[in-house]
């Protein structure tokens, strides 16, 4: 399967509507997705056919895969008849497929079904590929891929994985979409979502945290493929009531919404909408989640109407989205958020406001300093993670320094290795050369930036007598290479 899609990027490339791994990425995406559906369809009638029910399918016969991308013979192979090319394929992909799967949103109220998010995703989305020969070529090669197994489904869901990945080591804005995964999982793996809470991104992207905590839940061994057995309640509540998340960008949106969908969770609660908008006070605890999990936009700058919604006002959207964390948190409830270094550190007073209300309204337990180049080739900011929940105040915060052996870089990315000293101490917060603790009394002016003691470097003071004999060693030395000097230009000069 891998090596098809590696073909569909090589035709994609050629094509003049396309430009980049964004734009590859996209439209191998709608087209890998109305595969998928299709074949969703039809296990879901062959189902219903055995219990003695009839299926109601979604997509209407006339814009079914089988139909209009790659009819069958009687045999069941291409129908090369009936298979349109060209500009009759072009023509039919932009003036009523794409018009029909747009209309999904608006036909039906039902925000939770799956023919809705058909529609949302379709809303913000258009085929982009110019030459209807090449757009042939990619339906043939799709076409041959089968999603009917839990296992076919799990290998579609890698796939397309790796190629978020790759649009996002493209660079440039595209960056918004990956999060590393081995970052992603550690921070999943400390916050430890369980069966029957709810889930919260702010700023979902690819909703590669959303993703993560149901791989964590849903699976003893992702690797392996090998699920947890759940009830069917449990099964219901996960697919519809666990994961809840805002995206403001709408390619990052039907990304996101696609990739749950992919993964097999078929109802996200994923809204397309700028979390900052929403007012942050009046909220009610049955409105606020369990866990949440973000990797939110930072270095950006907001407007003084968005800054209304918010306590502790700032043009600094790092600022903003911890506050509305904070705020989303039930009673109990656990957060794991990447944020920048500066927000660990500064002291001015919007920033010194908001951490004093972490510290004394939550219990920041633990912050893990990441080293430089996690987010390369888009980002060399230098960030932390910070862990903490709803159950009390801050008494002391434990730190954890990740330190590589070599540097990170685009070729050299982080990997999950390098958080495993980290993941078997944290809990029990053992001391070690890159672990320590500091008390909340010794933190001055809110500055809980990551300064790790141990790395502190011994200045060696030496007495003034000292000092006068190494000068008087340092001299002698000299004078000695001095004399050496002059007996070979002496000689050269003989």
């Amino acid at each position: 399967m891998e090596s098809k899609i590696n073909r569909i990027t090589d035709i994609l490339r050629r094509d003049d509507g396309i430009s980049g791994a964004m734009m590859y990425t996209e439209q191998i995406s709608w087209i890998l997705f109305l595969k998928f559906i299709n074949d969703l369809e039809i296990n879901k009638a062959e189902e219903a056919e055995l219990d003695g029910k009839e299926y109601t399918y979604i997509i209407d016969e006339k814009y079914r895969w089988d139909v209009w991308a790659c009819p069958k013979d009687d045999k069941g192979k291409l129908n090369l008849m009936n298979a349109q090319s060209g500009d009759d394929l072009l023509d039919f992909v932009n003036d009523e497929l794409f018009s029909y799967l747009k209309g999904f949103k608006s036909i039906t109220a039902d925000v939770k079904s799956v023919k809705y998010k058909i529609g949302a995703i379709f809303e913000f989305i258009d085929n982009r590929i110019a030459n209807g020969h090449t757009l042939r070529e990619v339906l043939d090669i799709i076409d041959a891929m089968d999603f009917h197994s839990q296992a076919d489904l799990f290998q579609l869901s890698l796939i397309y994985e790796k190629l978020l990945k790759d649009m996002g080591s493209d660079g440039g804005n595209s960056g918004e979409f990956y999060t590393p995964r081995p970052l992603i999982k550690t921070i999943v793996d400390v916050v430890d979502p369980q069966i029957g809470e709810s889930i919260y991104d702010p700023a979902v992207g690819s909703c590669g945290f959303l993703i993560e905590a149901y791989n964590h839940i849903r699976y003893d061994d992702v690797e392996a493929n090998k699920q947890r057995e759940l009830s069917t309640t449990e099964l219901k509540f996960l697919n519809q009531e666990t994961f809840f998340g805002n995206e403001k960008t709408p390619l990052s949106y039907v990304m996101g919404v696609m990739n749950m969908i992919l993964h097999g969770i078929e109802s996200p609660n994923i809204a397309k909408t700028n979390t900052l908008t929403k007012d942050i006070r009046g909220l009610e605890e049955k409105d606020r989640y369990d866990c949440i999990l973000a990797n939110p936009p930072f270095g950006g700058k907001e407007k003084e109407q968005i800054q209304q919604n918010f306590p502790i006002k700032s043009n600094a959207t790092e600022l903003l989205f911890l506050q509305h964390m904070m705020n989303h948190l039930k009673l109990e409830g656990r957060c794991g958020v990447v944020i920048p270094e500066g927000v660990l550190f500064q002291t001015n007073k919007a920033f010194q406001a908001v951490k004093k209300e972490l510290l004394e309204r939550f219990n920041v337990h633990t912050i893990l300093s990441l080293p430089s180049g996690v987010f390369l080739p888009y980002s060399g900011v230098k960030t932390n993670v910070v862990f903490f929940d709803r159950n009390g105040s801050t008494s002391d915060i434990f730190y954890y320094e990740v330190t590589p052996e070599k540097k990170l870089t685009k070729n050299r990315p982080i990997q999950y290795e390098h958080f495993k000293e980290f993941l078997s101490v944290w809990k029990e917060r053992k001391l070690t050369d890159n672990s320590w603790i500091v008390n909340v009394n010794d933190i001055k002016e809110y500055d809980i930036s990551a300064k790790n003691p141990n790395n502190i470097e011994v200045i060696e003071h030496k007495s003034p007598l000292e000092l006068v004999e190494n000068i008087k060693v340092n001299n002698a030395e000299i004078n000695d290479l001095m004399d050496e000097i002059e007996k070979i230009l002496v000689n050269k000069d003989v």
